[in-house]
């Protein structure tokens, strides 16, 4: 079998020539040397890898850094690439910074060039990244990263540690100034994870690593044989919130940057790109209605779980949503969508997955979303339908009281136009604490299968505590009363105490859940909520995108696109 090569047989090497249109030409002088020896500089970046290099990278499975550019860049769009020679051996020191048109709109990029030293990082490749992020921050430009780097370069020193500190501080400082999207291409370690993290969201194809640390280390250190897939592969670092989306390949990375960044503002002084659409804003969400009716009407009534995200496909504009974290914590869903054109973000329970209990992941899952809308201008709507925080002793331990804090904290500082739509369930301190117009919300409306209440359906116990305990401590007096009327029709003693408990048992139950009926009628409804003005209104399901979507033109028309300029709290 013959080694794969890059050589097109049919694409001879020509030497170019520097001749000048419309003039005569001449032997080749001192000017034209020095014009052949700038531009084997400009050159040198993309063939100082040298073929074979290029081939290991591809056997990989993995494109080189030029080719990912032309992936993302808009097709016969040309990178201007900066500081293309920085480095000692004028080779662009394994680091590609340039800014490149992305659906037409400008783009920081940088990339790893895995061909030239692992891409390994250096103190000359971290300025290098610095000015580009503080150039990016100054024109208020997304960034892109392409990251495949081993880590710091050996070789250098504290100089390549010093680069990653200078890479880190810079990046930080754009933190909330731009929106910066990180993909993680083949195998990276050490600063090379850090780094990336730090940006707005990450994003893994299959078969790739990053970790602090490598599988050797971990046997080093340890003692322990794992896998680079078991310590930080997609399926680890999706479930920990560190990846925000996985995909299988470089390839459906880059397209998906490319789909990602047209829901995102420029930087935190715009709004979200507007897209015009077809789709009536009038439009009836009768399918709303259908799920609503087959889910309540069923055996299970109100307590019958359905997939929100069937919701909110409703409401967008042609169906269409892009989901944030879509493999963590799935009782909570976050996404990106457009409501009559408009971007905005979308935070709902998903009583599909564990009733929609909010525990810890799926608390710090919205924190993290609200917080990154909050920065860049992105309306939200909340759906409500979960029937609390989840507890037990595990939750506590892990700092369920920190993660909810964590969400409310988010929630009370959201400044943009944010409503609340209240599906089904919302009780107690979930709701207390999930934008109610007390902790600022613009909104707040109801469908008519709102059960809203301090407590759900074990409220029963508190508010007709009276009727409750008539009820079970009638039970031993009836079941002898009972046992001795039956004892009279002949049946012995001990048939006529098992058939009296059997039926006292079964009319106490039905004394309750006549009593848990009636607590459902007069309290786990919208009317005191909408009695004391916590709801606004009721809204049809089949009305639900043409309310939504004209009360959030109303509010984006008069809301200005600004960097948040409130006192930086506490705890983030």
């Amino acid at each position: 079998m013959s080694k794969p090569t890059l050589k097109n047989p049919f694409n001879p090497n020509r030497e170019v020539e520097f001749s000048i249109p419309g003039q005569a030409s001449y032997e080749p002088g001192l000017y034209e040397e020095t014009l052949k020896t700038g531009y084997e500089l400009t050159q040198r970046p993309q063939k100082s890898a040298g073929v074979a290099s290029t081939q290991r990278q591809h056997l990989k499975k993995r494109m080189t850094i030029w080719e990912r550019m032309q992936v993302l860049a808009d097709h016969g769009s040309k990178p201007n690439v900066l500081f293309q020679n920085w480095g000692p051996n004028l080779d662009g020191a394994s680091l590609v910074t340039a800014i490149v048109k992305v659906n037409g709109r400008d783009v920081a990029m940088y990339g790893h060039d895995f061909t030239v030293r692992a891409g390994s990082m250096d103190a000359t490749n971290g300025k290098k990244l610095a000015n580009l992020f503080q150039l990016a921050g100054k024109r208020g430009i997304p960034v892109v990263g392409m990251n495949d780097s081993a880590g710091a370069y050996v070789p250098a020193g504290v100089g390549g540690l010093d680069g990653y500190a200078e890479a880190f501080t810079a990046l930080r400082k754009i933190s909330g100034r731009v929106p910066s999207l990180m993909c993680m291409f083949g195998f990276n370690a050490g600063g090379g994870s850090y780094l990336p993290r730090q940006g707005s969201f990450v994003i893994q194809p299959n078969d790739t690593f990053f970790g602090l640390t490598g599988p050797g280390v971990v046997k080093s250190v340890l003692g322990e044989d794992v896998t680079p897939d078991e310590l930080g592969g997609p399926k680890v670092h999706s479930q920990s919130g560190v990846t925000d989306f996985v995909v299988q390949d470089e390839a459906s990375a880059l397209y998906l940057v490319r789909e990602l960044l047209g829901y995102l503002p420029d930087n935190n002084e715009s709004l979200a790109p507007y897209r015009p659409t077809s789709d009536p804003v009038d439009r009836k969400t009768w399918d709303i209605d259908i799920l609503l009716k087959k889910a309540f009407n069923s055996p299970t009534g109100f307590n019958t779980p359905f997939d929100i995200g069937i919701i909110i496909q409703q409401i967008c504009d042609h169906g269409d949503y892009f989901e944030i974290q879509p493999d963590r914590a799935r009782n909570t869903i976050c996404a990106l969508g457009r409501i009559g054109g408009n971007v905005v973000g979308f935070v709902a329970n998903n009583s599909a997955v564990s009733s929609g209990q909010i525990d810890i992941a799926a608390a710090l899952k919205n924190a993290r979303f609200i917080r990154f809308c909050n920065l860049y201008n992105i309306p939200m709507v909340f759906m409500e339908d979960t029937t609390g925080f989840l507890p037990g002793r595990e939750q506590e331990e892990g700092g369920i009281v920190q993660a909810g804090r964590a969400m409310l904290d988010a929630i009370v500082d959201l400044r943009t136009p944010r409503f609340l739509v209240i599906i089904r369930n919302a009780f107690g301190g979930a709701y207390a604490s999930y934008n109610n117009y007390p902790t600022g919300a613009d909104l707040v409306i109801a469908l008519p299968t709102t059960r809203l209440a301090v407590m759900g359906p074990a409220g029963v116990e508190f508010v007709y505590k009276k009727e409750v305990r008539a009820i079970r401590g009638s039970v031993k007096e009836r079941i002898e009363r009972e046992s001795r009327r039956l004892q009279k029709t002949g049946i012995s003693e001990k048939q006529a105490i098992a058939q009296a408990t059997a039926s006292m048992t079964q009319w106490a139950k039905q004394e309750e859940a006549l009593l848990a009926q009636r607590y459902e009628r007069e309290l786990m409804n919208p009317n005191e909520a909408l009695s004391l003005g916590s709801i606004s209104s009721i809204v049809m399901p089949s009305d639900l995108r043409q309310s939504l979507a004209e009360n959030l033109a109303f509010h984006l028309g008069h809301y200005k696109a600004e960097p948040l300029n409130d006192i930086q709290r506490e705890f983030h």
